[in-house]
């Protein structure tokens, strides 16, 4: 059983109450604030010794992941972060000055973006470290992004480029929050999820949930320089093109928007976000299924992203 279908059965059967709005099945749980015109956000996210970093990683770039792949998820969802909860589980024998560095790590990119970490736990895990963040933040109710809003002939965008997560990108990314808040106050966005599991797993998340297919094009996908160096040095590496569709946590932004924007959006963000890329990469279709049009025609996407226990 692989990571989707155990999530699919511990998920059909939860409780929920009065305050959800959207529960499990989304960047993050949305629930009622109380107030008219905000929704509470809340996320919870792990990074574990071995799967997500390694034992010779700085200290500060384990830090700066643990808590930037949660504020990614903020950033899905068009939200604003607001504070977090840290739990570490160290191995018996620790540095305490590396997991000093590691909260260093966290703390800095907090500041940055003005979320405050309010407490937390420690324990003991025997093998490998463990860091696990709870993250709250909030939403105007009207701007609030999901992964089900994709429409047919929708267009489909995404930001930066994809395929650099192997060359350190993962430790280093900065969370698009305050693209995604400008998109969201200036754009009617239909759909939206961050690039965690891989071009090709997230967007088919957008299109379960949307209830749609899509067709993408080879050409228009931003490969990063990254992904082609290293098909280059490396015989046993990924095309850069499935790099692209495949590898995990680039950490970018995957949105839909009607067609009749897709040129005034460009031109806008050229203006507001100049030396961060934004493609066009296809389309959304009302068949179901997602292909991919090359050079030879088009074909159903076999490609897929990172899966946990697959």
């Amino acid at each position: 059983m692989n990571e989707i279908e155990l999530i699919a059965q511990l998920t059909k059967s939860l409780p929920t109450n009065a305050w959800v709005i959207t529960g499990a099945g989304d960047d993050c749980a949305v629930l009622d604030s109380g107030q008219p015109n905000r929704c509470l956000l809340l996320k919870t996210d792990a990074v574990v010794e071995g799967i997500h970093f390694l034992p010779e990683t700085q200290a500060e770039q384990i830090g700066h992941k643990a808590l930037a792949r949660c504020l990614s998820d903020i950033a899905a969802m068009a939200g604003r972060p607001i504070a977090a909860l840290v739990t570490i589980a160290l191995p018996k024998k620790f540095d305490p000055d590396f997991v000093k560095k590691i909260y260093d790590g966290m703390s800095q990119l907090a500041e940055r973006h003005g979320v405050a970490i309010v407490g937390g736990e420690t324990t003991t895990n025997p093998e490998r470290m463990l860091i696990s963040i709870s993250l709250l933040g909030d939403v105007a109710k009207d701007k609030c992004l999901l992964r089900s809003g994709a429409k047919a002939s929708d267009a489909i965008f995404v930001t930066g480029e994809l395929g650099g997560s192997l060359a350190a990108k993962h430790l280093e990314f900065e969370p698009r929050l305050s693209e995604a808040r400008w998109l969201a106050d200036h754009f009617s966005v239909h759909a939206m999820i961050d690039l965690s599991d891989g071009l090709a797993s997230d967007l088919r998340h957008i299109l379960h949930q949307s209830k749609t297919g899509a067709e993408i094009f080879s050409k228009s996908i931003p490969i990063s320089r990254a992904a082609k160096l290293r098909a280059r040095a490396e015989s046993s590496a990924k095309p850069p093109l499935l790099a692209a569709l495949s590898d995990g946590e680039d950490f970018e932004l995957l949105f839909t928007v009607s067609s009749r924007d897709a040129v005034p959006l460009l031109d806008a963000w050229k203006k507001q976000f100049p030396k961060l890329k934004l493609s066009c990469i296809g389309k959304i279709t009302a068949a179901p299924g997602l292909k991919l049009r090359d050079e030879n025609g088009v074909r159903i996407l076999q490609s897929h992203g990172y899966v946990h226990f697959a």
